[in-house]
């Protein structure tokens, strides 16, 4: 019984969050405007703050915005456009069959995106080879080998699917495109990552809060308001 009111409770305030997430009627921060001036944007939807259908709901909307947002680059010219990075953990949760839409058309309008998972079983057909059909450059760190037997062919006849499975921590293999043209595939050592300043973290976040968010008593007051006009 009490398994079932926890339950109850923490599916009212996924719903109550929800609501006053995509309730509000304007949004206090601009995705084009956080593209085209350089700006970071980061989104926690992990399914242990949000549940599992509020992440994915809010993942597919942000990822259908900002390729909203990098479309209307059509309006400036090519060489204005700046590079904007769009990476996206688990991504297997956020896509859609117009995700093949975004890999072949966002390019242009220098919308890179940088979408990470586990392995490629999780995707269907249509999203795999729109993921493949559409990366010039391909590299892999070790992994599993369902994996490997797939990418082999991808590496072959320098590398096998055995030297994927069996690589080192910070080593990959990697085939690039340099000037339209696919490199021979080689190893490589990445630079082991830095440590970051994580004390500076709960001050960003606090300034964040005060410059874009609204205080929760205020944003159920207007969504009350508009409910009974």
């Amino acid at each position: 019984m009490l398994g079932y009111v926890v339950s109850k409770v923490g599916r009212f305030i996924e719903n109550e969050m929800m609501r006053n997430i995509i309730g509000q009627s304007h949004s206090s921060f601009d995705l084009s405007k956080i593209m085209d001036g350089g700006k970071i944007f980061l989104a926690n939807l992990s399914k242990g703050l949000t549940g599992e259908v509020n992440s994915s709901l809010l993942g597919l909307i942000l990822v259908s915005k900002m390729q909203m947002a990098a479309m209307k680059r059509a309006r400036i010219s090519e060489e204005e456009r700046k590079d904007f990075y769009l990476y996206v953990d688990e991504f297997q949760n956020f896509t859609t069959d117009s995700i093949s839409t975004i890999l072949s058309e966002a390019r242009k309008y220098k919308l890179n995106l940088i979408m990470a998972h586990q392995y490629i079983p999780q995707l269907t057909d249509q999203i795999k080879n729109a993921v493949f059909g559409n990366v010039g450059t391909i590299a892999a760190f070790r992994i599993g080998a369902e994996d490997a037997e797939f990418l082999e062919k991808q590496f072959e006849p320098g590398f096998s699917r055995f030297d994927l499975v069996n690589l080192d921590n910070f080593t990959l293999i990697i085939k690039m495109m340099i000037n339209n043209k696919t490199s021979t595939p080689f190893k490589i050592e990445v630079i082991k990552p830095t440590k970051g300043r994580p004390e500076i973290v709960e001050a960003i976040k606090k300034i964040s809060k005060l410059k874009y968010s609204k205080t929760k008593v205020i944003v159920e007051k207007e969504i009350r308001e508009r409910s009974f006009i």
